[in-house]
């Protein structure tokens, strides 16, 4: 990849970090309104929501320094989606059904932001992808986690892990059918939305384990 190229595809990359920082933001601010906490929790909840996942994708990287680090503005953006949240949620007819459609676009965002940082990186496939779930997915954890709410990860029925994993294979593969590389994480974000908005609207959902009774030998 030329420089031209490799400076055009880190620009988009911080446009995608920008864009899921903010939007993960919200998500966590809405959930710190159905926890009634105050503007100090509220900011705190979203900025962990949006920086958590990419946190954790730069140090499996080993990215130095991490991205809200070296681009402290981020926090910024985080506490202004906090304060937006604190004045408006009362306004919010449901707050959960505004979290559920603002993560599946938080999702849809900061899966391919995680797979360019792996792709510029030079790192193999199986990172690539891994790199993707863990940006869109962990922050949305930690904020269900401390926000006492039950794990969006963990409902069977939400294709959640799902449609991060098919996002971020779908921007692999793109990329292996030779696109240029800002189309193809374009089209797993796309794929990630796709996915998200087909379990919310239509209930879409894999099939899930259930227990057998254990055998008895006759």
């Amino acid at each position: 990849m030329n420089p031209d190229m490799l400076n055009t595809l880190g620009t988009y990359i911080w446009a995608l970090d920008y864009g899921s920082v903010l939007v993960f933001a919200l998500t966590g601010a809405l959930v710190a309104s159905r926890a009634q906490l105050d503007i100090i929790g509220f900011i705190f909840m979203a900025s962990l929501t949006a920086v958590g996942g990419g946190t954790l994708r730069d140090l499996v990287l080993g990215r130095d320094p991490v991205f809200w680090v070296a681009q402290p503005e981020l926090i910024i953006i985080a506490a202004a989606a906090a304060f937006l949240v604190f004045w408006t949620a009362h306004l919010l007819e449901s707050r959960y059904r505004w979290l559920l459609w603002l993560d599946a676009i938080a999702l849809a965002v900061a899966v391919p932001a995680g797979v360019g940082v792996a792709l510029v990186g030079g790192f193999g496939p199986v990172i690539v992808v891994i790199a993707g779930v863990i940006t869109g997915t962990m922050g949305g954890l930690m904020r269900d986690v401390v926000g006492n709410e039950v794990p969006l990860i963990l409902k069977g029925s939400e294709l959640y892990l799902t449609c991060t994993f098919g996002g971020a294979v779908a921007a692999l593969l793109l990329v292996w059918l030779g696109l240029p590389r800002s189309a193809a994480l374009t089209g797993g974000g796309l794929t990630v939305f796709l996915l998200r908005a087909g379990t919310l609207i239509w209930g879409w959902s894999l099939p899930a384990y259930k227990p057998r009774p254990p055998r008895t030998r006759g």
